[in-house]
């Protein structure tokens, strides 16, 4: 997860609810509207509130776009200025905040690319239960290191995953059409919660020009390349084609949460995780972090009330939609994050708010009552990254404070003093959609690897029926987590269970049999590891604190999907 990075047409379903409640007068005093139309969030205090906050939205000159009563989270347009503090008088209001800017024009600039894995130098699922057959491997596996790292090799030919259980992608999209995704791919139960944004407030480019009519890509879109990468380490068909993933046999979900340029706002994040509770998903994958704060501060005093107001928001409105969905059985996996920090000890915010353009400003972060979402909401499983050689990887944060388990990221310096330094085969191999790749530059107009793409590593498979899927090297924490969601998703096919006509496993226990049949990696010796002489600056210089059943760096280990499918039924006791 990089920061910058390196997370007929189905559209968004939004959940609307009826107006159930009396509105609260707003004060008499009420500023002036003004501005181009915005589009906010306004939280309200409570689910109960929400017909309240409806009218006080309409009583502030606001209109309702849309509302989530799971979580009481509103989505409104008004005038940019004035609204805010209008609709936030009202008692039965938590907090709002300020989305977007709706049809701003461009300016000038470059579109804000963000995609949470870093790069450097270089169908229809079906739904019915079925056997549990034994599978092997596909012919670019042997270039998958991760996923002999957590022995998924050997956990397939016990339990290959279970059609019926369902991993949800919250992430910038699937490549449902892509060789290796379709035979898993759910294009009914699919979502996707985004709209394009073509350009900020500053006339930015931020998502590019719309490519489908309504601003809204299709449910088996992807146009970042990072959703698709995550999904085929996750459960790419062992199908005698290209890669296979941790978890071949299990469902696809797109719950689209990402924008193309990789940022995740509010509203989508909270209806994605909502909607993964509402339709039975058993485990979601989370590579990103909530923008436009790296950091959500309560009363950071660097930043304006009006911002300190908007961040309170995105702390509750979050922390109300994971408990949500592990209320309803989600499993939530999350990358720890690529800042290279101590999460119990954060450094200095240098990069909030990431949007729109040119608002970053510098504040000191307070650990006790600052929060990166959703690592640091509730109910998470963190995962941190390390390279070939379990070393962790220079990038990945760490800490004892978040950290669950450790998986493999990729590392693209791993190995230095030996010919793997700096080579791609250090990262993750994964699917990669086509017409990203034309985008970037790595695939042509005939569908050919350029020879950028070639010195990248990306890779072309064409099958005997010529069926076409391609592949990029990509390292990350995002990459880490799909390896931890897999063994996640064999666990619940394993020792799953069905409860009320429905199958599934208690995240609590997906939890403990996660961590507790982990591999355990003790710290290295010393303890505090620099990475000068892979030429990373002094920044990166990380001391593991811990024992080998846990530790800053790798957690309760490397997750391990053979050991978790063989012996994890001793932590459901």
């Amino acid at each position: 997860m990089k920061r910058p990075r390196l997370l007929a047409a189905a559209m968004a379903v939004p959940l609307f609810g009826a107006i159930s409640a009396v509105a609260v007068p707003v004060a008499s005093a009420q500023p002036a509207l003004s501005g181009p139309a915005t589009e906010f969030t306004v939280l309200a205090k409570d689910t109960q509130s929400i017909g309240a906050v409806q009218q006080a939205i309409k009583a502030a000159g606001g209109t309702v776009l849309e509302t989530n009563t799971a979580v009481g989270l509103v989505k409104a347009s008004a005038p940019a200025t004035g609204f805010t503090e209008r609709v936030s008088a009202n008692r039965a209001v938590f907090g709002a905040a300020k989305a977007q800017v709706i049809g701003s024009l461009p300016k000038n600039g470059k579109k804000a690319k963000s995609d949470n894995a870093e790069k450097e130098g270089r169908g229809t699922a079906s739904k019915k239960a079925a056997a549990n057959k034994a599978v092997g491997m596909d012919p670019l596996d042997d270039q998958l290191w991760g996923l002999k790292s957590v022995r998924s090799d050997l956990s397939r030919t016990k339990q290959p995953g279970s059609k019926q259980v369902k991993v949800g992608v919250i992430d910038t999209g699937i490549d449902g059409t892509h060789p290796d995704i379709a035979p898993n791919f759910d294009a009914a139960d699919s979502r996707n919660f985004t709209k394009d944004i073509p350009f900020d407030v500053n006339g930015v480019e931020v998502d590019g020009p719309c490519e489908f009519r309504g601003c809204v890509d299709p449910a088996n879109h992807d146009d970042g390349g990072h959703g698709t990468h995550v999904a085929g380490t996750i459960a790419a068909a062992a199908n005698g084609f290209g890669v296979s993933g941790v978890a071949p046999n299990v469902t696809l979900v797109n719950i689209r949460a990402g924008q193309d340029s990789g940022y995740f706002f509010l509203q989508p994040t909270v209806d994605a995780l909502t909607y993964a509770g509402d339709a039975g998903i058993d485990v979601v994958n989370m590579s990103f972090y909530t923008d436009p704060w790296l950091y959500n501060c309560q009363a950071n005093p660097a930043d304006s009330a009006a911002e300190q107001a908007e961040q309170r928001t995105i702390i509750e409105a979050t922390q109300r939609a994971l408990n949500y969905a592990h209320r309803k059985g989600v499993t939530m996996v999350v990358a720890l994050g690529n800042q290279h920090t101590d999460l119990g000890a954060p450094q200095p915010d240098t990069t909030s708010p990431d949007y729109p353009a040119n608002t970053t400003h510098p504040r000191q972060v307070d650990n006790s009552s600052c929060l990166s979402l959703p690592v640091e909401g509730n109910h998470t499983i963190g995962v941190s990254a390390f390279g070939p050689s379990q070393a962790k990887a220079d990038y990945s944060n760490y800490g004892t404070e978040q950290i669950s388990v450790s998986g493999p990221g990729g590392y693209f310096r791993d190995g230095f003093g030996t010919p793997w330094f700096r080579t791609v085969e250090n990262e993750i191999l994964s699917t990669y959609p086509k017409n990203v790749g034309v985008a970037e530059g790595n695939i042509d107009a005939a569908g050919n690897v350029t020879p950028e793409g070639v010195a990248l590593g990306v890779q072309k498979a064409t099958a005997a029926d010529g069926r076409v899927g391609y592949y990029q090297w990509l390292q990350g924490t995002s990459m880490a987590t799909p390896h931890a969601t897999g063994v996640s998703a064999l666990i619940v096919s394993q020792y799953g269970k069905k409860t009320h006509g429905e199958f599934g496993l208690d995240p609590d226990k997906v939890q403990r049999v996660l961590e507790g049949t982990a591999s355990q990696i003790a710290c290295p010796v010393p303890r505090t590891v620099d990475y000068l002489d892979e030429g990373r600056g002094p920044e990166f210089t990380a001391t593991c604190v811990g024992d080998p059943s846990f530790n800053g760096f790798y957690g309760h280990g490397a997750v391990d999907a053979y050991a978790a499918v063989t012996h994890g039924s001793q932590y459901l006791k």
